[in-house]
């Protein structure tokens, strides 16, 4: 019986290219273990799943030592300008750890501005605002995973 070896950074790259190739399915067998992730086309959300068809194969996460939690607040909750995120990635909300914060709850915006990054694989991606006004609230913590189209911050 076969086991395959992915960190979960080496899982968040196979997403990334999936969806960068707009590929619809990458499927990777070895054994017992399968691993599944559909791409998503324009007008729908993207599907990643694990399966595991052995009682005896252990999940990724426990294989690695850690777990990937991702906190997805329904939209139906907030209300105003909704910030999302545009890739899967790390959320992060300064360049880095001696840096202040780009923005927080009550800073004011306008449209253009830095309001946090998204690393994705080991590139720091600027997140602009698309609104003006002022930082309701964020609904991510530092240094968090985000996946695609995930609600980031509220700006009224």
């Amino acid at each position: 019986m076969s086991k395959l070896n992915f960190t979960i950074d080496e899982i968040k790259q196979l997403i990334d290219k999936v969806a960068a190739a707009n590929l619809d399915e990458l499927m990777l067998e070895d054994g017992d273990f399968k691993l599944k992730i559909s791409g998503h086309k324009a007008s729908e959300l993207p599907q990643y799943t694990a399966v595991q068809q052995s009682a005896s194969i252990q999940p990724i996460a426990q294989s690695v030592g850690t777990s990937v939690e991702v906190n997805v607040v329904p939209t139906a909750q907030v209300s105003g300008n909704i910030v999302k995120s545009p890739i899967v990635g790390t959320f992060y909300a300064a360049i880095s750890p001696d840096k202040p914060a780009f923005v927080s709850v009550g800073s004011k915006v306008k449209k253009g501005d830095v309001i946090f990054v998204i690393e994705s694989m080991k590139l720091m991606n600027e997140i602009q605002s698309e609104f003006d006004g002022e930082v309701e609230s964020i609904l991510v913590e530092n240094a968090q995973g985000v996946e695609y189209n995930q609600p980031i911050m509220v700006i009224r």
